[in-house]
């Protein structure tokens, strides 16, 4: 699928000029001649990226930039400023308004074929985080897990995922409750460099799930590893008074009360160690039936497909 570029600018020539250099390198491209329309466009259709002049009339660029940052459906558009070279005012102004990038004009159509490609891969590269670990996300996972299939890589899929979160975060609340998920995360990565695999990888699917992928030969120390860090840490967390007594009390909509222990979390883990695994979603599949093993056991444990 085309990335869709829209391109911004009060001077036909320009408009023209840059439309067809952008669709000879692949692109769809939409034009609009001033600020308003631009706008319009853009709530409308999001594009992937916009191309956006500073000095034009009516409504200049920094306030197209103004409003496309205020907006929901258009607040993450990267946005590269076409600027005049005599104008670094506009460009400071521009970048903290959030401007992604800029180019001066006149401009070489190489190196502005290059600011877009650089933009859109970094757009795309941080649309994959997850915004509170930092940690790659679901399509970055899907992505590494089909490149060491399809490559016939040795490896283990650990699906880790924490016991009685939810309780956790109905008690505490959830600025708690993702400080436990930001722990985990780090306490994964932890794991996976006191392993020694340079390859290791972590993801985080969403929530309190989380995805890592290790070499088949540490696999275990890393469970060991990060069920350690982990059980060491977690307390941390909680009040005293139900650090002490190990469990915290819910009560649930009809007023009843309920007991939930300390988190713990439960780790399941394919490898192709043991038997083929054809597809990323076969592994997946097995690392999530294991881990559902692993939670069928109180506190912090990890189980390992050994089937052949």
């Amino acid at each position: 699928m085309k990335e869709r570029v829209l391109v911004v600018d009060d001077d036909p020539d320009i408009l023209n000029f840059v439309r067809v250099n952008l669709e000879l390198d692949g692109f769809d491209t939409t034009t609009a001649e001033n600020g308003r329309i631009a706008l319009d466009a853009a709530k409308q259709s999001p594009p992937d990226l916009v191309l956006l002049d500073v000095m034009m009339p009516e409504m200049d660029g920094l306030t197209v930039l103004r409003r496309l940052r205020s907006t929901p459906a258009t607040t993450n558009v990267p946005v590269i400023l076409l600027t005049a070279k005599a104008l670094a005012e506009d460009r400071v102004k521009g970048l903290n308004l959030g401007a992604d990038d800029y180019i001066t004009k006149p401009f070489d159509v190489e190196e502005l074929m290059a600011r877009v490609r650089t933009v859109l891969r970094r757009a795309q590269q941080m649309r994959d985080l997850s915004p509170l670990t930092g940690l790659p996300g679901n399509f970055r996972i899907s992505r590494e897990l089909e490149t060491r299939v399809r490559g016939d890589q040795s490896m283990a899929i650990v699906h880790a995922d924490l016991d009685n979160f939810k309780a956790f975060n109905d008690h505490y609340g959830f600025m708690r409750g993702d400080a436990v998920i930001k722990f985990t995360a780090q306490m994964l990565l932890a794991a996976a460099e006191e392993s020694g695999d340079t390859d290791a990888f972590v993801g985080h699917v969403g929530g309190d799930d989380f995805i890592a992928i290790i070499d088949p030969e540490v696999v275990e120390e890393f469970c060991k590893s990060a069920i350690r860090r982990y059980d060491d840490g977690i307390l941390d967390f909680y009040d005293t008074a139900d650090a002490l007594q190990g469990f915290i009390e819910v009560t649930d909509r009809r007023g009843e009360r309920h007991a939930f222990p300390i988190a713990s979390i439960s780790m399941g883990v394919a490898s192709n160690a043991h038997r083929k695994i054809a597809s990323e979603w076969e592994a997946s599949a097995i690392a999530s039936e294991m881990k559902e093993y692993a939670k069928s056991q109180p506190g912090s444990v990890y189980q390992i497909d050994r089937r052949a």
